[in-house]
């Protein structure tokens, strides 16, 4: 599986029975409208930490958090490809 179909996956597990009621999930998505509140990204962060075996926020440095969800997604196949 892609990182991004696991990144979505997740997403889509974590935000449970409520996924029919919000935006799909496209890159441009802003990660605060994608039905995640702070706790949930946090628990979304360590799932693909467990999942993938990658963690981009301790693994590299990082200018600026993500602001969509693509950049989310892009951040882990940065971090993928440089591990």
């Amino acid at each position: 599986m892609s990182i991004k179909a696991t990144v979505v996956s997740q997403i889509e597990q974590i935000r449970g029975p409520s996924n029919a009621n919000l935006p799909p999930l496209t890159n441009d998505l802003p990660l605060l409208d994608s039905g995640l509140d702070s706790l949930g990204i946090a628990v979304l962060v360590a799932r693909l930490e467990e999942v993938l075996g990658l963690d981009p926020f301790t693994e590299s440095a990082i200018a600026s958090p993500p602001v969509t969800l693509g950049e989310l997604i892009g951040l882990y196949e940065k971090c993928s490809q440089s591990s």
